[in-house]
């Protein structure tokens, strides 16, 4: 393996003054990001590109329009050559050496004294790539690190705690850990603290660092191990500590994830938070076994409820869909309660549990029959029930859907049950 005769390390310009020889474009570049190392920068170039000028009138560089003269190095800490002729840049390398001046040769990367990386910034972290002298590599290693770190695959989490704390009120999606966001799962690899449900993307908890702290508080239906109020306090303690707080919910938090009431309660107590939107449930789960919420000449809209108490309050047609989350305990009730509002027994309606997940199993009925399919299929939560005309459009239901029993139990070999 070839041993580089480099030294990675950074520069602190603030306030200091740099020279760039050159006036096109990657002159300009330079000049930019020395600039935003905050150092003072003077360019030497007979003719400026448009951005150098730009920057000459805004006062932010001191533009010399003439040929480079030795004395041009006087004094610097930096140079940058960037002329596009080898012995202008050469001149001015030289020039350099003499006073033991750093200096990037533009024209010549072997006979330079130094080399600009390729540079990215994620957050507080930034990224420089050598590759060789070559610069294409360098930017293709560089996008690829900013990439991985930007999407959670790569450790961007702090290891000393801040002065203040947040909370990220993060939405995983049904499961299935590709279905994370890509925010989603970067805050969730900068995360100290995971305040995890029962549902969501639990594999990724499996890829947290050792001392990340994770606190489970998941629901299920009548048992609360963490009252609502308590995981409110939990959040705001541990940001209050200096921690970052990643609140993992299944689905999306705004939808009938209490994500408002966690939200609301940690900015009056002065508590930083953010909400990443997760793909809810109720969507992409009746996805998941083919079946839209909505469907030109099938239905226009949907409703999301959680209990048959609130069926009273929603349109009673096969035409407009129903969405129940976690309904199978009450879906009796349910289909009862859609039947004496005049929705008829003969609507579709379909079950999905567990989806996307490997056991993900679909059952397909009617308003009339799914109560009794259900329970002696053994349906449990977490699932999502689906009533109305979209039911047809499922791959599971047959060509003519009719009033009959029709259950599957694997996404790929459906199989009906008759009686």
């Amino acid at each position: 393996m070839a041993i580089q005769d480099i030294y990675p390390t950074a520069l602190r310009l603030l306030g200091r003054p740099v020279l760039v020889v050159g006036g096109g474009p990657v002159a300009a570049r330079r000049a930019k990001g020395l600039l935003d190392a905050g150092a003072v920068v003077t360019v030497v170039a007979p003719v400026a590109s448009v951005a150098l000028q730009d920057m000459a009138g805004a006062g932010l560089v001191t533009w010399a329009a003439r040929p480079y003269l030795s004395s041009d190095v006087d004094g610097v800490w930096f140079v940058q050559t960037a002329t596009g002729d080898p012995e202008v840049d050469a001149r001015v390398s030289a020039d350099a050496e003499a006073q033991r001046i750093w200096c990037v040769n533009a024209s010549d990367h072997e006979a330079s004294a130094a080399w600009t990386p390729a540079v990215a910034d994620v957050e507080d972290v930034k990224i420089a790539v050598n590759a060789g002298g070559d610069p294409r590599r360098a930017m293709a290693v560089r996008d690829a690190v900013a990439t991985a770190l930007e999407t959670g695959d790569l450790p961007l989490r702090r290891r000393r705690p801040a002065k203040n704390g947040t909370v990220a009120l993060v939405g995983g999606g049904p499961g299935d850990t590709g279905l994370i966001t890509v925010r989603g799962r970067r805050l969730l690899g900068q995360a100290d603290v995971v305040v995890a449900d029962r549902l969501g993307p639990r594999e990724l908890l499996n890829e947290l660092a050792p001392d990340v702290r994770v606190i489970e508080v998941g629901k299920t239906p009548g048992h609360h191990p963490v009252p609502q109020a308590g995981i409110n306090r939990i959040l705001v303690e541990e940001a209050l500590k200096g921690h970052r707080v990643v609140r993992l919910k299944g689905g999306d938090p705004y939808v009938l994830g209490r994500g408002g009431e966690e939200a609301e309660y940690c900015r009056r107590h002065g508590v930083e938070v953010e909400v990443v939107s997760g793909v809810t449930s109720a969507i992409s789960v009746p996805a998941a076994a083919g079946i839209p919420v909505t469907h030109r000449g099938l239905a226009k809209g949907f409703s999301v409820v959680t209990g048959h108490e609130e069926l009273s309050e929603v349109p009673a047609r096969a035409d407009h869909t129903i969405v129940l989350l976690m309904g199978v305990g009450q879906l009796r009730e349910s289909a009862s309660a859609l039947e004496e509002a005049g929705l008829p027994a003969g609507t579709p309606v379909g079950i999905v549990e567990n989806g996307y997940l490997p056991d993900q199993r679909v059952t397909i009925g009617t308003l009339g029959s799914i109560a009794d399919q259900a329970e002696a299929a053994g349906v449990a939560n977490p699932a999502v029930i689906v009533i109305g005309d979209v039911v047809r459009v499922s791959p599971f239901a047959p060509s003519h859907f009719k009033a009959a029993d029709y259950s599957t139990t694997s996404p790929n070999k459906p199989r009906v049950l008759t009686t």
